[in-house]
């Protein structure tokens, strides 16, 4: 009973469909109750011909006709069609919903999963849910229907009952032996090959760096071994498979075997008639049917649940939050920034900041300097709220960004990182999923703040030039002041730079130091860098040591009354 609970997130998208549902049972129970009738009307059809009354039995094969071909046939064909249908769409749902989840997790819960564990349990996992309603439907309603013919063989004859009964209790002990085990194997298969796609993910999206590098050989033989770990998973749960097949297979002959044997010996002392020995050549065929698509069912069963489990643990926030957003709302946005008495420490680490204050005012280029380890790009972190802080709060505009709701949060505060994302999508298309709506007049615009416009425009298909996967058709300037040209579409008042400009040329980097400082005029700009001679015309330069800031000032000013800055300048 408990991994039936794997199943009770899925009843919200199954009450969509409940009207079909109920359909097609209806259907499926009224194919399984047919049988019932099938193995008696043939039986007594053939016991008619021998007694040469023939009227009845071409009225009983007419019946048969009917039955077999209008109730079993095209009941059972119009239940799976709707059902198969039911089952694609809870598929589909569930996808979206575990994609949806992923999306809401907290950052951090990527750094302690893969991304091929959680694409997996996004595709693979959803997915398992194919034809299974229909199996179970099956399985329900001809048991309810076996049961119902269990009783009518009693009648005819205990003792056949009593041998049914026996050879199910084989099979039942059988099939709780193996589910154990197959389920435990398939969980290790499915670890196996989320390693896999981690692996293939990261090939495919760092596939330059793995050519430059010369390391494909390694990842060659890296990515051998975890195949290699797979088959023999494969093959561990592929011979457990083979052996309860084995064993409920060879359970299922020697029940056909010994009800053929035991019913001509009844039939041959008189005990039953002909119409009851042909209706059981018939209705045992569906007893060992019935007991193989159970056992089958068991051994998918067990993997479903596996899949299940793993799809529940996102949707159901067994393994990590969900991102929590107030319910305020900023309007005339002045970019105000404040950090109060702020602690905080990454999982199982002391405080890297401690009782943390700092004031970030709009029209200003404010820097963030110090040495490796002291808290600057974590600032950036518990802005953007990858992570919140332990103690104290952080405040735009004097309300805390933990009370702003989502959209307004990502809206106001963004981030342009050292190596920023752009999707393999076009150029217009990579402006689009910020703003919907804007048109390419508008994105012009925000280029050319950006001075990629000149760029895009000798391209052969301009804005509509697709891009490549993490943009590898721009250079690394090209990239962040496509960065930076998107971010001023998304309209933020607050715009970091995380060491936007240390891993560019000196011509790239002035770009975009040309770009932040015409930006400063109307945002809060904040700049965190290594490389100090691209923030020595800042505003204002504060110095972070210890958690703390420890110094404020130009560049001039700390050169002379910082001694930790002036180490690291000439450094």
């Amino acid at each position: 009973m408990k991994s039936l609970k794997a199943f009770i997130p899925l009843w919200r998208f199954i009450k969509k469909e409940k009207g079909k549902f109920i359909i097609a049972t209806i259907l499926v129970f009224i194919s399984s109750i047919s049988f019932l009738f099938i193995g008696y009307l043939n039986g007594a059809a053939i016991e008619s011909i021998t007694k040469l009354n023939l009227k009845r039995a071409l009225l009983l094969l007419s019946a048969y006709l009917f039955v077999e071909v209008v109730l079993d046939l095209l009941c059972s064909r119009m239940s799976s069609r709707i059902l198969q249908r039911i089952e694609n769409r809870v598929s589909r749902e569930l996808s979206y919903e575990t994609y949806t989840k992923c999306l809401n997790l907290p950052a951090y819960a990527y750094e302690k999963k893969s991304s091929g564990e959680i694409i997996n349990r996004i595709t693979s996992d959803s997915e398992s849910l194919s034809f299974t309603f229909g199996r179970v439907i099956n399985i329900v309603t001809y048991l309810f229907g076996t049961v119902i013919l269990f009783f009518y063989i009693c009648y005819n004859s205990w003792i056949i009952g009593v041998l049914i009964v026996i050879f199910v209790c084989l099979i039942a002990l059988v099939m709780k032996h193996y589910n154990p085990i197959v389920k435990k194997t398939h969980k290790a298969r499915k670890d196996s090959q989320d390693k896999f796609i981690s692996i293939t993910n990261e090939s495919i999206r760092g596939i330059r760096e793995i050519k430059t590098l010369g390391i494909k050989p390694n990842l060659l033989s890296e990515t051998r071994k975890v195949i290699k770990e797979i088959l023999e998973k494969s093959y561990e749960e592929t011979s457990y498979n083979i052996r309860y097949r084995i064993s409920t297979g060879i359970l299922r002959m020697l029940l056909e075997v010994s009800t053929f044997m035991t019913c001509a010996i009844l039939m041959y002392y008189g005990k039953i008639n002909l119409t009851f020995f042909i209706a059981m050549t018939y209705y045992i065929y569906r007893y060992t049917w019935l007991m193989e698509e159970i056992s089958d069912f068991s051994e998918s069963y067990q993997k479903l649940i596996v899949s299940l489990e793993r799809v529940n643990e996102i949707i159901e926030n067994k393994l990590f939050e969900d991102e929590k957003f107030g319910k305020e709302s900023l309007k005339d946005v002045k970019g105000v920034v404040e950090f109060k008495n702020v602690n905080f420490a990454y999982p199982g680490e002391k405080n890297i900041l401690k009782n943390f204050n700092l004031v970030l005012e709009p029209n200003k280029k404010i820097a963030i300097v110090g040495k490796s380890g002291q808290g600057k790009s974590t600032i950036f972190n518990l802005l953007t709220r990858v992570f919140d802080c332990k103690k104290g709060e952080i405040t735009l505009d004097g309300v805390n960004i933990q009370d702003l709701t989502e959209e307004n949060l990502r809206k106001h505060i963004s981030i342009i990182r050292q190596e920023p994302f752009i999707f393999n999508r076009s150029i217009k298309e990579n402006f689009k999923i910020v703003n919907e709506k804007i048109r390419l007049n508008e994105i012009k615009k925000y280029t050319q703040m950006a001075y990629l416009d000149d760029y895009i425009m000798s391209l052969p298909k301009k804005y509509d030039t697709v891009l490549g996967e993490g943009g590898v058709n721009l250079s690394g300037g090209q990239k962040q002041r496509l960065s930076i040209a998107r971010t001023l579409a998304k309209g933020s008042k607050v715009i970091l730079f995380d060491e936007a400009t240390s891993a560019l040329d000196n011509s790239s980097q002035e770009y975009v130091k040309e770009t932040i400082d015409k930006l400063v005029k109307d945002h809060t700009v904040i700049v965190v860098a290594h490389r100090l001679s691209t923030i020595i015309d800042a505003d204002i330069i504060h110095v972070i040591d210890g958690g703390k800031v420890i110094a404020s000032g130009t560049h001039e000013e700390l050169l002379k009354t910082c001694e930790t800055y002036k180490k690291l300048y000439n450094a």
